[in-house]
């Protein structure tokens, strides 16, 4: 497994991945899976400082893309806090490569970018992405009820976080 930035050029691969997953990925997520809507999601993740876009690839299957996990939201200053979404495709779910990326984002994002907190948004009924929060060391901090606007309704979501302290042992 290894990571990259997204660049315009993933676009066919991503969104046959995306197009692939539908069924993996609903009703909880939605990756573009057109050309139109895969540039103006790569355009924001490659052109906005507030965000940071990864691209999980496979090594033995000559890099395919296996998933991505993205740090949003990025704030500097004080808080220096991101959050962070992430999506297996279904070819490569349940290998455990998502595992591999997030810690490898986690210390990216801790290191490098120097982010105090990154934090994890998801539905309560998704228990993939739950235990994969669960895994990788976030705690649950709390609830939000009708949080985010997904698939034509406003969605609950538990609050999932990590601090660089709780990842070195220090909090």
């Amino acid at each position: 497994m290894g990571l990259r930035h997204f660049t315009y050029d993933d676009a066919a691969e991503f969104t046959a991945r995306a197009r692939e997953s539908k069924d993996l990925h609903h009703p909880w997520l939605f990756p573009p899976d057109t050309p139109a809507a895969y540039a103006a999601y790569a355009q924001r993740l490659i052109e906005d400082p507030a965000k940071a876009g990864f691209l999980v690839c496979e090594k033995e299957a000559d890099g395919a893309l296996a998933g991505f996990v993205n740090i949003n939201n990025i704030v500097e200053g004080g808080f220096l806090c991101g959050a962070l979404g992430y999506g297996a495709f279904a070819h490569a779910a349940g290998r455990g490569l998502m595992r591999e990326a997030l810690d490898l984002v986690v210390r990216y994002a801790f290191g490098p970018m120097r982010l105090h907190r990154l934090e994890i948004n998801v539905q309560p009924g998704n228990a993939a992405s739950i235990a994969l929060a669960r895994t990788c060391g976030f705690r649950k901090e709390g609830f939000s009820p009708k949080m985010l606007y997904i698939d034509g309704a406003w969605r609950d979501h538990e609050r999932w976080a990590l601090t660089s302290e709780m990842l070195t042992g220090d909090g």
